[in-house]
C-alpha cells in the first residue's frame, strides 16, 4: 500500500526507490528493563529478526528490490556503555541486513550517543539525514537547519492508536501523515517490537515536528494484515 506517490508500506518500514526505512529498533530495550528491575523475556532479537525475515519475503514477493537499507535512528537502546549483549546482537542485526543489501546508512537518533563503535565494526556510514529521491530523512528529534526536499520522513515518536471496543482499549502501532509547514510529514512507527508505543490520542508529542496532530491522517499496522487506514486523529478522539 502507498503512503505518498512511490513510498510503499511494508509492514512496519517503509520501501521507495529500491531503499527500506526501518526506524526506532532500540536494540538491548530488554535488557534496559531488567536492570531497572522489571523482569522480561530477553526475545527482542529473535523476534526482530523473525518479522525482518518475513518483510523481506513480502519484498521479494512483490518484486520490489532493496539496494540500500537506512536504519531512521536508535538503533541501539542505551545511551551510555554498550553492553555485551546489546553490542552482539546490533551487531548480528546489521549482518542480517548486510546480506540483503548491498549498503547501510544509520542516521543519528537522540538514542545514538555511543553508535560510533558498532558503525566502525561493519564500516557502516552514519549520517544526521539522507535523501531517497524527492524524500527527505531524518530522526526527528530535532528540526535540520536546511530541509530541500518536499516529502519528510521520521521516526523518534513512537506513533501508537489505542482503539477501544466497550470497557477495553487496546493500542496499535501505526504510520501518520500529515503537513508540516509546506512539506509532506510522514511518520514512522517503532520497530521496537517489546512496545507499540505511544498513544496519539492521549500523549504528549516528542518531535518538534508534531506541533498539532488533528488533521495527520492515521494507518494502523497490525502483522500480516493490509494498513488499515483510520482516517484523522481529530476524528478518533
Amino acid at each position: 500500500m502507498e503512503i505518498s506517490k512511490g513510498i510503499r508500506i511494508i509492514d512496519l518500514c517503509l520501501h521507495a526507490d529500491k531503499t527500506l526505512i526501518i526506524a526506532d529498533v532500540h536494540m538491548g530495550f530488554e535488557e534496559a528493563l531488567n536492570k531497572q528491575g522489571y523482569l522480561v523475556p530477553v526475545s527482542q532479537y529473535k523476534i526482530t529478526i523473525e518479522r525482518l525475515e518475513k518483510i523481506f519475503k513480502k519484498l521479494e514477493a512483490e518484486k520490489l528490490a532493496v539496494e540500500k537499507v537506512i536504519i531512521n535512528g536508535d538503533l541501539k537502546h542505551e545511551f551510555g556503555k554498550i553492553s555485551e549483549t546489546e553490542w552482539r546482537n546490533t551487531l548480528n542485526l546489521l549482518d542480517f541486513l548486510s546480506a540483503r543489501c548491498s549498503k547501510i546508512i544509520l542516521l543519528k537518533g537522540n538514542h545514538d550517543k555511543v553508535l560510533g563503535p558498532i558503525a566502525e565494526k561493519r564500516n557502516i556510514e552514519v549520517k544526521d539525514s539522507e535523501t531517497v529521491g524527492n524524500i527527505f530523512i531524518c530522526h526527528g528529534d530535532v528540526i535540520p537547519k536546511e530541509i530541500n526536499k518536499n516529502i519528510i520522513i521520521i521516526g523518534h515518536e513512537h506513533p501508537a492508536i489505542g482503539l477501544r471496543e466497550e470497557a477495553r482499549i487496546e493500542t496499535f502501532k501505526c504510520f501518520l501523515k500529515g503537513k508540516w509547514k509546506n512539506k509532506e510529514l510522514i511518520v514512522m512507527p517503532s520497530f521496537n517490537l517489546v512496545r507499540e508505543g505511544s498513544d496519539m490520542l492521549k500523549e504528549e508529542t516528542l518531535s518538534p515536528f508534531l506541533d498539532n496532530l488533528e488533521d495527520f491522517e492515521v494507518l494502523v499496522i497490525e502483522e500480516g494484515k493490509r494498513p488499515l487506514y483510520f482516517g484523522k486523529i481529530s476524528n478518533l478522539k
